[in-house]
């Protein structure tokens, strides 16, 4: 598979060990799409005919992921292009969605918001403080400075969800 852009989230898989069709394991994971409409997972593309990226973010009100988000709208235009659809999911409401979404700015009809963590979950994902602030991924997001800088231009921290378990959210 050809990689588009160079950031680091956005290169690694950590659903690697489900295997080829991850749509067989969240298929009937609801979420919402940015304007609040619930949509089940298996109807965001054409799994038999199209390709997708799906980025998860940590939440909404992560710097890190306004970032990834940053970076995957940057590489947006070769996606389509090559006819790959770009589907970025975060933790959090629809509203908190919109958000990032205004103020990136990043394209809302790309934008996925899973409140209750249900497809994290279903991935065994994991959200903790040790992981959070304790890990080597600290070095990396401190390393990537003037790319969370940058991504910082419009952050809120608004963004982040009411129930702050999820700002423990690990991808």
């Amino acid at each position: 598979m050809k990689q588009f852009g160079s950031p680091p989230a956005a290169t690694a898989s950590s659903a690697a060990g489900f295997g080829d069709d991850i749509s067989d394991v969240l298929g009937e994971v609801s979420i919402f799409t940015a304007a609040g409409e619930s949509i089940m997972f298996k109807d965001l593309w054409d799994q038999k005919e199209g390709i997708a990226v799906v980025a998860l973010l940590r939440h909404f009100g992560c710097i890190c992921s306004w970032e990834l988000a940053s970076a995957l709208k940057e590489v947006k235009p070769r996606l389509d292009s090559a006819g790959v659809k770009l589907i970025a999911v975060g933790v959090g409401t629809p509203d908190r969605a919109r958000m990032l979404a205004v103020k990136l700015p990043f394209p809302s009809d790309c934008l996925y918001a899973d409140p209750d963590r249900k497809a994290y979950d279903v991935l065994g994902l994991y959200y903790g403080v040790g992981r959070t602030f304790f890990s080597s991924a600290i070095v990396k997001v401190l390393l990537r400075f003037k790319d969370v800088k940058k991504a910082a231009n419009n952050y809120t921290i608004g963004a982040t969800p009411d129930d702050k378990s999820s700002v423990f959210q690990q991808v």
